[in-house]
């Protein structure tokens, strides 16, 4: 059987919206961005996440993509 997946913000949006209804106000990491704190968040509930959602993945993906072709494009246009 293949194991389910599950988009982690909506565990993380369905664990806040319990908290605020029980009064609490529950609040990620304080500062910065809020993935490593929401990770750590499913792995408690025995969820693991997956990198394919986290922005700072993608986002570094693509920034070293975008340097791999500056260099390579750079390159080949120089006599």
């Amino acid at each position: 059987m293949a194991a389910e997946t599950y988009n982690p913000w909506t565990i993380v949006n369905l664990v806040f919206t319990h908290l605020a209804e029980q009064g609490l106000h529950p609040v990620f990491g304080g500062e910065g961005h809020p993935g490593e704190p929401a990770a750590a968040l499913l792995r408690a509930l025995g969820i693991t996440p997956t990198v394919e959602g986290d922005a700072r993945v993608r986002n570094g993906v693509q920034n070293e993509l975008a340097e791999l072709r500056a260099r390579m494009f750079s390159e080949r246009e120089e006599p």
